[in-house]
């Protein structure tokens, strides 16, 4: 596995589009996005020392910054921070079609209609999910729970990108004839 290393002086233009992209997609209000990014970075150099060079410098800073959205609904109690608290999900140019994850934390979503609700259909997706292949489990939660790049984990399992997004689009439409039989 690559030990990575952290580059702060790069963060600004290497990373906080992406950033952006993703915390606007989170909150829906550009100046609390740009907040959160800038809350992240500085997140990111407080404790830059506990950075173990597991992940990749944009994964870690996506960890830090999916914490910083949580404390920002929690903030303002509001149940999509309650969502988001329970299950994590990654949007962005490499997943589009991220459904399940997206209804999970939709506040206009109907399979949010209720605490009780929500936290079943969390069991019910963890149910289905042990029952995939174990590598097809692997590859779906790396990349959709964890927010994990396609990259970074094609370096970690030695699979190539179009072997990953068969197993993710496999493991999605096991998921779903799963819920639908036993959730929905």
């Amino acid at each position: 596995m690559t030990t990575h290393v952290l580059q702060p002086e790069f963060w600004v233009d290497q990373y906080a589009d992406y950033l952006f992209n993703y915390a606007v997609s989170r909150v829906s209000d550009s100046e609390i996005a740009k907040d959160l990014v800038q809350e992240t970075f500085f997140a990111g150099l407080k404790s830059a020392k506990n950075y173990k060079g597991d992940a990749a410098e944009r994964t870690w800073l996506i960890a830090i910054l999916k914490r910083k959205v949580i404390d920002h609904y929690r903030k303002i109690n509001s149940n999509k921070g309650k969502a988001e608290v329970r299950m994590s999900y990654n949007t962005n140019a490499e997943s589009e079609g991220d459904w399940l994850e997206e209804q999970v934390a939709d506040p206009g979503s109907m399979l949010e209609i209720s605490d009780i609700e929500n936290e079943e259909l969390g069991m019910a997706i963890q149910e289905c999910i042990s029952k995939l292949p174990k590598k097809q489990a692997m590859v779906f939660t790396m990349k959709t729970v964890q927010g994990m790049s396609t990259e970074d984990i094609c370096n970690e399992l030695d699979i190539n990108p179009s072997n990953l997004w068969v197993m993710i689009h496999r493991a999605r439409t096991t998921l779903m004839d799963c819920l639908n039989q036993n959730w929905f």
